[in-house]
């Protein structure tokens, strides 16, 4: 790559992903989660365990914590910190694609990718959140390109090859150190499909899997085997059946039907989901090395959407991982069209990619009307707590619509220009920058309100809470806000404060948070010791002073 490349994607990741990290709160339950376990070593100096509320937490590896907490030794304990890393992992994840393409095919493909993975609506998202999937999937990718590698017909120097299967194996222990095995699930059942479309012929001598597995399992051991050395076995033990309990069962009501996946992806990778299909189609003029690489990335995109179709819980980010694959195909698709044909893109996919961003322009326009008359929505929506929520003092100047205005007008243009082959390309770069902005404008202006809604008061009453010494409780529902938000001490850990409900004296003041409707928040005989001393948003506050 060249000097110039390099620096101008990496101001362009900048650009996109480091401004406003800290303009909303860091949302329930994910992002304040892995911030929490961050802050907590920071507090207890305990870098070796994963800690929420001060004692063990056995869902996930600390890398990722790790590279917060790292964060939050520079910039302070905040929401810009917590998110920081991600931004790094996203400059970082455009320069590697863009290698990747330049290798593959040509510069001119390596820039499509790249233009593909920043202008899809959730794949831009993702690099602006606190959340683990985006550096657990780099890992996996960075991971299984160099399977692709090996399987190339380029012949390589043996010494080249180990080095090739080494990082593979480095890269997936990293991937267990920040998610846990599925990263090695996950490549192993690549490898495996990969496998079966050459009859199980050997398609990585055996050799090369040895010295994959070994560095896997060195790395991945640097913490799972210093962890059960000191701690003994009850991580891995707890960790492997709560990821069983994820699998069978829906998570704190994560449920959804089996294609819950396929729809996300389609409309979270708009247009790239909709681009990738031009790519499917065997050209006989590719070269072996694009038909591999082809081949590994729907090989992944299938293995993402089977496995994460078969877990009982659905949360959005799960498939994340077919981010890579979809916008590979996508920007292949692309090069094709821009570059090989001079047939006009076909009326199918010029019909629904408007009617697509039709769609989502018109969503974004209608927010702000629904958000004033919310009176339309109440009679659809039977949960107390929703109900209660609309009801926010949230402004709204009608001048929020401009978002789907403006997204839909600079996409439209560049269907307009798609549609030209001369200026194909220039349509193609239009279509990209509309979701840019749309995902930028979006979490700059509409994120802010929207977590008005959902758990601003809640948040703010925990914040109010940092210098006053008291305990605080939440009651009937569940969020980590409450530990990274009341900046809780191990003194005095939240889970053991239960006691200030039904106790008979207490040393200092005490709050109860619940939602409106949750459990018997009314009943007295229950809380007699308690006051209501406001009701926001949806949230009840409680408080029992020192008897």
């Amino acid at each position: 790559m060249s000097v110039k490349n390099f620096l101008i994607i990496t101001a362009l990741g900048a650009l996109l992903f480091i401004p406003f990290l800290g303009s909303v709160h860091l949302f329930d339950w994910d992002e304040i989660n892995f911030a929490e376990s961050a802050r907590e070593m920071l507090v207890t100096h305990k870098f070796s365990q994963v800690q929420i509320n001060f004692e063990p937490f056995y869902e996930k590896p600390p890398f990722f914590m790790w590279m917060q907490a790292l964060s939050m030794t520079l910039f302070g304990v905040n929401e810009f910190a917590a998110r920081f890393p991600n931004a790094i992992v996203g400059i970082i994840t455009l320069l590697i694609i863009f290698r990747i393409g330049k290798r593959v095919l040509d510069e001119r493909f390596a820039w499509l990718w790249v233009l593909a993975y920043i202008g899809s609506l959730l794949p831009h998202f993702y690099f602006k959140t606190g959340l683990i999937d985006p550096l657990f999937n780099l890992f996996i990718f960075s991971g299984i390109y160099q399977f692709v590698r090996l399987t190339d017909l380029e012949n390589y120097k043996p010494a080249r090859k180990f080095r090739m299967a080494l990082f593979a194996g480095i890269f997936i222990g990293l991937g267990i150190l920040t998610k846990g095995p599925v990263a090695l699930l996950i490549t192993l059942l690549c490898l495996f499909a990969y496998w079966a479309t050459f009859r199980f012929k050997p398609v990585v001598p055996f050799k090369y899997l040895v010295v994959f597995f070994i560095s896997a399992f060195v790395v991945s051991c640097a913490w799972f085997g210093l962890d059960t050395i000191n701690n003994g076995p009850k991580f891995i033990f707890s960790f492997i059946d709560r990821q069983l309990a994820l699998f069978k069962n829906p998570d704190a009501g994560h449920d959804g039907p089996f294609y819950y996946h396929f729809i996300v992806l389609l409309l979270g990778c708009f247009p790239a989901s909709l681009f990738l299909f031009s790519a499917l189609k065997t050209d006989m003029s590719e070269t072996y090395q694009i038909r591999n690489m082809k081949k590994w990335m729907i090989i992944l995109l299938v293995v993402v959407l089977v496995v994460f179709s078969i877990v009982r819980t659905k949360i959005i980010h799960y498939s994340s991982l077919a981010y890579f694959p979809i916008t590979f195909l996508a920007a292949y698709g692309l090069f094709r069209m821009i570059y090989l044909s001079k047939k006009r893109p076909n009326l199918l996919l010029m019909g629904s990619l408007f009617v697509f961003v039709a769609l989502v322009s018109a969503a974004l326009v209608a927010l702000p009307w629904f958000a004033v008359h919310t009176e339309k929505l109440e009679p659809y929506i039977t949960d107390h707590f929703g109900r209660a929520a609309l009801h926010a003092q949230v402004h709204w100047s009608g001048w929020e619509s401009a978002i789907g205005i403006i997204y839909f007008l600079v996409f439209v243009i560049g269907l307009w220009l798609f549609s030209r082959k001369e200026v194909r390309f220039f349509g193609a770069v239009a279509m990209f920058v509309a979701g840019a902005l749309c995902v930028q404008l979006t979490m700059t202006i509409l994120a802010p309100k929207i977590e008005a809604y959902s758990q601003k008061a809640a948040i703010d009453f925990f914040v109010a809470r940092q210098n006053e010494d008291c305990h605080v409780i939440v009651w009937g529902y569940r969020s980590y806000g409450i530990y990274f938000y009341t900046h809780v001490q191990p003194q005095s850990p939240a889970s053991k404060q239960v006691d200030y409900i039904y106790g008979k004296h207490i040393d200092k003041p005490a709050y109860i948070v619940a939602k409106t409707g949750d459990g018997d928040i009314y009943d007295f005989t229950q809380f007699r010791h308690f006051k209501i001393i406001e009701q926001k948003n949806g949230f009840v506050f409680l408080r029992r002073d020192i008897e």
